[in-house]
């Protein structure tokens, strides 16, 4: 079924009223990832707020709120994107809800296009089974695609020690998918950093990490890892895959 939900479901543009060109924001992106390597992630935030003001914003699953509050201490009001897939665990959803209670940014919550029951009618029950590419991609890509039409950045929480497919993250980097650029501000930290800055500000972080789990996403597609799995092993983990496609 690979390839179905691609043909069927066309993206939204992503240049939208405002939109930088492409071009100025390729050069703007490499001259910023090479000054800003090595800096701290506040003053990497800084700079994207600086710079590309409300049409920057902050991607976040919810796992914890680390990048989301970074960028709140710099860029008060800050949007955070939520792809609220309709397959989430309850502990992901109380996280999105505590940082809209107590954080000062705008949550935003993203939806398909389609329910999941919809999605079970049009290409049959538990996509996720037979065709994880296409489920992500119907739940998470395309809604993805639709939000970042209104802005010309936006900030991750990628680091890369998280795998191996991750381990040349740069701090600041052009997408030329989506022509815009994406700001990693804690692409340097480590495991130890996270659980520092988390402690330090009191973050709002996933209850599930507490019971086994170390990487989060959609409960059909997440499981809890044995000691010595790469953090990212459970997810996917009867198929060869270990990204969902937002940050390919």
């Amino acid at each position: 079924m690979k390839g179905t939900a691609l043909g069927l479901v066309r993206l939204a543009g992503t240049a939208g009223p405002g939109a930088r060109d492409p071009e100025e924001l390729r050069r703007l992106a490499e001259e910023a990832g090479r000054a800003l390597e090595g800096a701290p992630a506040e003053e990497i935030a800084r700079w994207a707020a600086g710079e590309f003001g409300g049409r920057f914003c902050v991607t976040s699953s919810m796992a914890d709120a680390v990048v989301a509050h970074v960028v709140s201490r710099v860029a008060p009001g800050v949007d955070v994107v939520f792809l609220d897939t309709g397959l989430h665990f309850p502990e992901t959803l109380k996280v999105r809800d505590t940082v809209a209670a107590t954080m000062p940014v705008n949550v935003r919550s993203i939806r398909p296009r389609l329910t999941v029951g919809q999605q079970d009618g049009e290409y049959g029950p538990r996509l996720f089974n037979k065709s994880p590419d296409d489920c992500c991609f119907l739940r998470k890509v395309e809604p993805l695609e639709r939000a970042l039409a209104d802005y010309d950045a936006w900030a991750a929480g990628l680091r890369r020690d998280e795998s191996p497919t991750r381990a040349n993250t740069p701090v600041v980097a052009f997408d030329p998918k989506r022509g815009k650029v994406k700001v990693n501000p804690i692409a340097a930290w480590s495991q130890a950093d996270v659980d520092a800055y988390i402690s330090r500000w009191n973050v709002p972080v996933n209850e599930l990490f507490k019971k086994g789990y170390t990487s989060i996403g959609c409960w059909p597609c997440t499981r809890r890892t044995k000691a010595g799995e790469d953090p990212r092993a459970g997810r996917w983990a009867m198929f060869d895959k270990t990204e969902c496609g937002l940050h390919a």
